[in-house]
């Protein structure tokens, strides 16, 4: 018996038992019964024990790939000291020619549209000290700031979701890829991600303050119509005209967006309200006061001032023209509510003006939570509600902000959406806050889950969406295991038909082979997806390949009349060379491939260079062993190969 045999032993030995201990919970998950699944899963232990798991990509178990992109845009707005009306043009301008050729890089066409303008940058970024080269560095510092944090915020978000096993990476500068297998609920988790949750606290301006603003909007808005020569309906009285129209489901009087913006076509049939151009108008008002014909008074029911769901379109759209911005005061804002609120069969949208400029964010939120609200507060009675807990510096800002605006209204703002605006009744000196209007029990827990895990720097847009459903998935796994064992099938009858004792010694390897490929997966926590399937079918013929080469070249030494042992031993040290050279430049191949490839391709190079490191292991030293033992014990006068 040779020196290093027993080493070789106790080497396959410690490999198998390492195995089947990897793969002992996959087998254990796979099996359970409903009811031990979850007893598990109450008792907290059935993610850890999935997480011992083999873990399965998306195409095998199905979910949802996203690519995300942070808007370096927003960023860079959000970050201007600064901001004029050239500043928003250049900015347009680098928008525009970034839609025009995305591949572009963000801050090349950055730089080249201000020196455009011959423009220095610190104008509107960094210190007064610093050249354009200084502020572009800083600026693209921040910005990678920005995604690394985004990183983290979001897979602070997803781990808090409840996600098993999911996959959150960065690619190239400014993206981010999301894979969430098993994912139930798509549209939940897009939400949850793609929020980029800017809490706000922005107090709202009083009532003369809003009628003042929106007398110069409607005024505006007239002197446009008429600049326009538009025509009009018969005039009320000016005191008429003075009043925002009251909520009255009797008398609908309709028109659409053209009596607005252009050519005057008057709709008497109501049957067009579902038509998206058509509007609900206070028909009194319309002639004299189009702007606030549009808008209804909501003191009755809680707020100020609502939009109808189908004008809320128009109202948009009139806030957002250049010549109505320019009588809006440059300090305060329109904001809309979250949702819409019913009255009878009609719905409507709450419209804010607030503050600009917040009096407390989100930075200082070091907590949130989930509860049903008490009776105290008819708007919460019964509904789920989030509560906030802030910082000793936030707690201090919050119970200033409460103490000086008592009787006023506060709106809780998360991405420029108002979801409420409660009076402030005293001061509020320990840094809690509430904020309501949320639709159920899952809609407050995300809103939770997002505040806890903190803002996004930069809105993120989604650029790629792939989902896969649990079906396909099931599918995929049934097709690619069959696939698998009728080529192991077919390997294996055909190396006992060629080889036979030898070609049954091959198998063996085979097996062993399969299991640790397994095994590393599972033990390591890397992702088998569908080409890693391929990649380990591929496997299954290159582990066996390593085989015939070995047992052609012994066949050959049994030819030339060498004794059993002889011709075994030579026939490895032969082949060793040429196994070694063909396996080594396939795994650099599949090195580059795992390197260089996406998704789907990586999956392939991950299996293929397990298997081929693996197959070297069962090939060369596996069947070397068992060939040992059997010519040491065995008085072999011929060898079955």
């Amino acid at each position: 018996m040779k020196k290093n045999f027993w080493i070789k032993v106790g080497i396959i030995l410690v490999a198998v038992i390492w195995s089947l201990w990897q793969l002992y919970p996959t087998y254990q998950v796979r099996h359970l019964s409903a009811k031990e699944t979850k007893a598990l899963r109450l008792s907290g232990k059935l993610s850890k024990l999935q997480g011992k798991t083999i873990k399965l990509g998306l195409d095998l178990q199905g979910g949802m790939y996203l690519v995300l992109e942070v808007d370096l845009q927003q960023l860079l707005l959000n970050l201007a000291k600064h901001k004029d009306a050239q500043f928003y043009k250049i900015m347009n301008e680098i928008e525009q020619k970034l839609e025009k050729d995305p591949n572009l890089d963000y801050f090349t066409v950055f730089q080249q549209v201000f020196n455009q303008y011959n423009l220095r940058l610190n104008k509107y970024f960094g210190k007064l000290t610093q050249n354009n080269e200084e502020v572009i560095k800083g600026l693209q510092k921040q910005a990678d700031d920005a995604v690394n944090r985004s990183l983290e915020i979001l897979r602070n978000r997803v781990d808090e979701f409840g996600v098993s096993e999911p996959n959150i990476q960065k690619r190239g500068n400014r993206r981010i890829v999301i894979e969430l297998p098993g994912i139930q609920d798509i549209e939940r988790a897009k939400e949850l991600i793609g929020k980029t949750a800017l809490l706000e606290f922005k107090l709202l301006k009083a009532p003369d303050v809003s009628k003042e603003v929106l007398k110069r909007i409607d005024e505006k808005l007239k002197e446009i119509q008429t600049a326009k020569g538009k025509a009009v309906l018969s005039p009320k009285t000016k005191k008429e005209a003075k009043k925002v129209a009251k909520i009255d489901t009797t008398g609908k009087n309709i028109v659409t967006q053209q009596d607005i913006f252009g050519t005057k076509q008057e709709i008497t049939d109501t049957s067009t309200l579902a038509d998206t151009s058509a509007l609900e108008v206070n028909k009194s008002l319309f002639n004299e006061h189009p702007f606030l014909s549009l808008l209804r008074d909501f003191r009755g029911h809680g707020g100020e001032i609502a939009v109808p769901e189908q004008n809320k379109h128009a109202v948009e759209k009139i806030l957002n023209m250049p010549q109505i911005k320019k009588v809006i005061p440059s300090d305060v804002e329109f904001l809309w509510g979250s949702k819409s609120v019913p009255v009878g069969d009609e719905k409507y949208y709450e419209l804010y003006l607030v503050n600009r400029e917040p009096e407390l964010t989100g930075k200082y939120v070091v907590g949130a939570g989930v509860q049903i609200g008490s009776g105290s507060s008819f708007t919460s009675a019964g509904k789920p509600i989030v509560n906030l807990k802030m910082n000793s510096e936030g707690a201090k800002i919050f119970a200033h902000v409460t103490g000086a605006n008592i009787n006023r209204r506060m709106a809780i703002v998360l991405d420029n959406r108002v979801y409420s605006a409660p009076v402030i009744r005293s001061k509020i000196p320990n840094g809690d806050a509430i904020i309501e209007g949320m639709g159920n029990m899952d809609e407050a827990k995300d809103l939770a889950i997002i505040l806890r895990a903190g803002a996004l720097p930069a809105p993120v847009k989604i650029i790629e969406e792939r989902t896969v459903g649990p079906s396909l998935g099931r599918d995929s796994i049934r097709q690619g295991t069959f696939s698998a064992i009728l080529g192991f099938a077919l390997v294996i009858l055909f190396m006992i038909f060629y080889y036979r004792m030898s070609g049954f010694l091959a198998d063996l390897a085979l097996l062993l082979n399969m299991l640790f490929v397994m095994a590393v997966l599972a033990g390591f926590h890397f992702t088998l997806t569908l080409p890693g399937v391929a990649g380990i079918i591929l496997t299954i013929g290159m582990a066996v390949d390593a085989n015939v080469l070995i047992f052609e070249r012994i066949r050959e030494e049994l030819r030339s009349g060498k004794t059993i042992r002889a011709a075994i031993d030579a026939g490895y040290g032969r082949a060793f060379i040429t196994i070694l050279d063909a396996n080594l430049t396939t795994l650099f191949t599949a090195i580059v491939l795992y390197q260089f490839g996406t998704g789907p391709i990586r999956g392939f190079a991950l299996t293929l260079s397990i298997g081929i490191l693996s197959s070297m292991f069962t090939a060369i030293v596996v069947t070397r062993v068992v060939y040992d033992y059997i010519t040491e014990h065995f008085a072999l006068k011929k060898l079955s190969i």
